[in-house]
């Protein structure tokens, strides 16, 4: 039997917000800067979705069905896509028709809901789920947590949400003497299978591949390749942000060539072909369980979640947003759950890491305000409106009862 290639792309973009003041609190509920996200979504279509996608499109026809990917888009992300640039969806339709294609569920605002509050966790994948449907005629059959976040707890949820197969990070923590390049079970959730990224080559493309300092440097497809081949599993899940082509690696590196090299000598080589998640699952059996208390994620050195919960005004800011989940249950006012979905976003609470060294140059690149400071005091005064207006709606509706 052939060894798999899974090659999964994340692809978001998160509701910027606009810089909100203190005197704008109860005078201003408009939060976000729509002028920045229309013009950095334009910038990224052009620059990677567009050209990426038309790549994809290309060697899937090349190949005749034997090349296959597999994405996941956020609700935020489509919703951008849907208002600025609707030419990004057809080209994901394409892609889609082709048959070659899966599509993951996850949380519809990119949210850390599945650490805080099970029942708007289980909402926003139901939400993701049916914006899958409308936009691709596809239902999603497998999962992946944002930033993919997982813990034995959180695959409890993902499997009662009807799920059998979940992506998340190979960590080296929870693995121990394990290799990632095999399928594992959920002890758990025993039919929860689960594939774990191989963070080591999957970086070698979205972290190393322009880096002239690297040992390796310049990547080619005949080198990974022979990487691969040295892998004794039976899966190599290469798992990345979409946005690492044309954006964070740019066209000048070569990036794209090397897309488009890459499927053409792993194929010809004949030791590999390629799958997408449910294919794997129902390729490949789970050869042990893992255990994973606490969660983990794909997010820097410690592949855990403090790059959005590390400190204390994260934690601050994520507790005070939650806290309103019982305030808007009652209501249920729609225009207010949206506000709080897309305030759940977890760039939100990234731009207010304070991490350093190696992590904190990759929060830099991703950070629009100056210090995390900053961050936090610009987010805390558009809660502190948001919470104002939940106040004043649950006090009206008393008053009326």
């Amino acid at each position: 039997m052939k060894k798999s290639i899974c090659l999964y792309f994340q692809v978001h973009q998160p509701t910027r917000l606009r810089l909100y003041r203190f005197f704008d609190i109860g005078k201003d509920s408009h939060y976000y800067d729509d002028f920045t996200n229309r013009t950095i979504l334009h910038r990224v279509a052009q620059k990677c979705y567009l050209p990426m996608n038309k790549i994809l499109l290309d060697l899937i026809k090349k190949h005749k069905g034997a090349f296959k990917v597999t994405f996941s888009i956020t609700g935020s992300a489509l919703e951008q896509f849907d208002r600025y640039e609707p030419e990004v969806i057809d080209s994901f339709k394409e892609l889609a028709a082709t048959g070659c294609v899966e599509f993951l569920a996850e949380t519809y605002y990119h949210s850390l809901a599945s650490l805080a509050n099970e029942g708007e966790f289980k909402h926003q994948v139901e939400k993701h789920v049916k914006a899958i449907e409308d936009h691709f005629g596809m239902t999603p059959k497998a999962f992946r947590n944002t930033e993919m976040i997982y813990s034995d707890s959180i695959g409890r949820q993902v499997y009662d949400l009807g799920f059998k197969t979940m992506l998340t990070e190979g960590a080296r923590h929870i693995l121990g003497w394990k290799n990632p390049d095999y399928i594992y079970t959920d002890p758990l959730q025993k039919h929860l299978k689960l594939l774990l990224r191989n963070y080591s080559l999957s970086d070698d493309i979205a972290f190393r591949f322009s880096d002239k300092g690297w040992a390796d440097w310049p990547l080619t497809g005949e080198k990974f390749l022979s990487w691969l081949k040295a892998a004794e599993g039976e899966i190599i899940n290469l798992f990345m942000d979409y946005e690492t082509f044309g954006e964070h690696q740019k066209e000048s590196s070569g990036i794209f060539d090397f897309m488009r090299y890459l499927p053409d000598v792993v194929l010809s080589d004949g030791a590999f072909e390629f799958v997408t998640p449910t294919g794997a699952s129902r390729k490949h059996k789970a050869i042990a369980e893992i255990d994973v208390p606490d969660p983990i994620s794909w997010a820097d050195e410690e592949r855990d979640v403090t790059a959005w919960l590390g400190n204390e005004l994260q934690q601050d800011a994520f507790n005070k947003l939650y806290d309103q989940s019982e305030k808007l249950a009652l209501l249920n006012d729609p225009i207010l759950w949206e506000e709080f979905g897309h305030l759940q976003e977890s760039d939100h609470l990234y731009y207010m890491s304070t991490k350093f060294f190696s992590d904190g140059e990759v929060h830099r690149y991703f950070n629009p305000y100056n210090t995390p400071y900053e961050a936090f005091i610009n987010y805390m005064n558009a809660l502190s409106d948001f919470i104002i207006r939940i106040d004043d709606a649950v006090a009206t509706k008393i008053e009326k009862n």
